[in-house]
């Protein structure tokens, strides 16, 4: 319990450094500073991912399934860092739209819903924290990123708070 809770303030602490390393101070700050920030974590998140899931899967035996590393994701890498499983995983197989996605595949879309996502949980007792909510969600998406290129999978991940503390992951599973 001490871990998650150590885990928890440094990860508050990462954030709270890279946002207020914004290169400009004016009140109006730049959406460059923002992206900067959130592709820092997002970094930091992949590493670790790679980590974990080199640590992790030796511990398994081979995937047989795309869908089976997914599940490995909401179960035994959430449980080694939340100390919890996800609450669902949906295969979301609808088209995607063309223009941001060209080469993707629309069978490989997953959405991965943590009803009580742990990072988001202090933050959970006011509808004006939700449009803090997506950095304190890039550390995550690129563990899970990270996770899933270790494992054989290029993937993209992004994230949505529609209500705190609940969020949803989207992976889209990138083929060439």
């Amino acid at each position: 319990m001490a871990d998650a809770v150590l885990f928890e303030f440094l990860h508050t602490e990462m954030v709270a450094e890279l946002w207020a390393k914004e290169p400009d101070p004016d009140p109006d700050p730049a959406p460059g500073g923002q992206k900067m920030s959130l592709s820092v974590l997002e970094g930091m998140g992949f590493r670790v991912g790679q980590a974990l899931g080199e640590r992790l899967s030796r511990e398994t035996l081979a995937f047989k399934e795309e869908l089976d590393v997914l599940k490995f994701l909401c179960k035994d890498l959430w449980v080694a860092m939340f100390q919890k499983q996800m609450d669902s995983l949906r295969t979301n197989h609808q088209a995607l739209p063309q223009p941001p996605w060209p080469l993707l595949c629309p069978q490989g879309t997953y959405a991965l819903q943590d009803n009580s996502f742990p990072l988001l949980v202090r933050m959970a007792s006011g509808l004006q924290y939700l449009e803090e909510a997506p950095k304190f969600l890039a550390f995550t998406c690129g563990l899970l990123c990270g996770t899933l290129s270790t494992l054989g999978i290029k993937s993209l991940v992004t994230a949505s708070v529609a209500a705190l503390p609940a969020c949803k992951f989207h992976v889209v599973i990138q083929r060439s």
